[in-house]
């Protein structure tokens, strides 16, 4: 069980070399969670909740939560990994070179590797999802 000491404990910093930090099953909040603004304005309309990431060093994956304002997106951006997201709550779109594609809560959003890419919302609430990527993604 999840512990708010034992995660400011273990906390090794980003992109620990060492052997995983998470040896044991722990239960976390969005509110406990490492958070960061993950807005291009710095406004904190897009906010990004490190939920299992860098803090514990898991050996494979990062789950993040990502909660943007009406109207607000996150960067236009690619990287060497895919994203396995699902929506929590809200509408939106996903950007690409291609035709946006809209999705809405309880759907599932998959981004190759190396496709520029941006998650607009596009409701009148906030936008909620669950992002996995490979932890050497998340350094």
């Amino acid at each position: 069980m999840y512990v708010i000491g034992w995660i400011s404990q273990v906390s090794t910093g980003r992109c620990s070399m060492g052997p995983p930090v998470a040896d044991r099953p722990f239960v976390i909040t969005p509110k406990a969670a490492p958070t960061e603004d993950y807005s291009e304005d710095g406004t904190g309309a897009v906010v990004k909740h490190d939920l299992i990431a860098r803090q514990v060093a898991p050996p494979n994956f990062a789950m993040r939560l990502f909660d943007i304002a009406p109207g607000e997106h996150t960067p236009y951006h690619q990287h060497p990994w895919e994203h396995e997201v699902f929506i929590v709550e809200g509408s939106g779109e996903l950007r690409t070179i291609d035709t946006p594609q809209p999705f809405s809560t309880g759907e599932a959003v998959y981004v190759p590797p190396n496709t520029m890419h941006q998650f607009r919302n596009t409701g009148r609430n906030r936008l909620k999802f669950i992002c996995v990527i490979p932890n050497s993604g998340d350094c």
